[in-house]
């Protein structure tokens, strides 16, 4: 069983949302870890914890490469169903 989750998922949904919003401000020009820096400092949450989220967020949405959430959950489930027969 693992442990309870530390952040709300509305809180943690919404940080994600102030990080993108920064991020799309090109007048700002900050990097993800900047941009992370100064939405942690304003909701108390960690920045490196932030920016996990957001890098999550970016793989799920398709813009980074890497392993989505709903396969990391169950990886088996996206096999072929059919490599299963014997």
């Amino acid at each position: 069983m693992s442990a309870p989750k530390k952040y709300p998922v509305e809180l943690r949904d919404r940080a994600i949302r102030l990080v993108e919003d920064l991020l799309a401000d090109e007048q700002l020009q900050l990097s993800v870890t900047g941009a992370c820096s100064r939405v942690a400092e304003q909701l108390g949450i960690n920045r490196d914890t932030l920016r996990g989220w957001v890098k999550q967020a970016q793989i799920d949405a398709g813009a980074k490469p890497g392993l989505a959430s709903a396969v990391a959950a169950d990886p088996l489930s996206f096999l072929d169903p059919l490599s299963n027969i014997t």
